[in-house]
């Protein structure tokens, strides 16, 4: 079985910083794609950043653009996120998402982030 844990979430003031970390324990998998999707309450579950590892390419929502840097490591399966400028709309439950080359995708059991204005 693999896990997904993430860390890092928190309370913070807008303008702020946070690092969200995420890493996989368990059964060995690899993946292709790592990611982060946040949920608000009442709102759907939506894509904030994503990394390809073969290609090295990265994908941020238009939302989270020039604020957030998505980075990891391929070979342990861990992705960050590194939230910068942080505005009370970005809060939510965040997800951490493995895309593995055979099977669904995993998910993490989210951590919270909350940006009070």
């Amino acid at each position: 079985q693999v896990q997904l844990v993430e860390s890092g979430g928190g309370l913070v003031q807008a303008g702020g910083s946070l690092r969200l970390s995420c890493a996989a324990s368990g059964r060995t998998f690899s993946s292709y794609a790592m990611g982060w999707f946040r949920q608000a309450p009442g709102k759907e579950r939506e894509s904030v950043a994503r990394i390809t590892w073969s290609r090295g390419s990265t994908y941020y929502a238009d939302s989270v653009k020039g604020r957030f840097t998505i980075s990891g490591d391929n070979a342990k399966n861990t992705v960050y996120l590194q939230m910068n400028s942080l505005k009370p709309e970005d809060t939510a439950v965040y997800y951490c998402a493995a895309d593995p080359y055979v099977g669904p995708r995993y998910w993490g059991q989210g951590t919270q982030v909350t940006v009070s204005s």
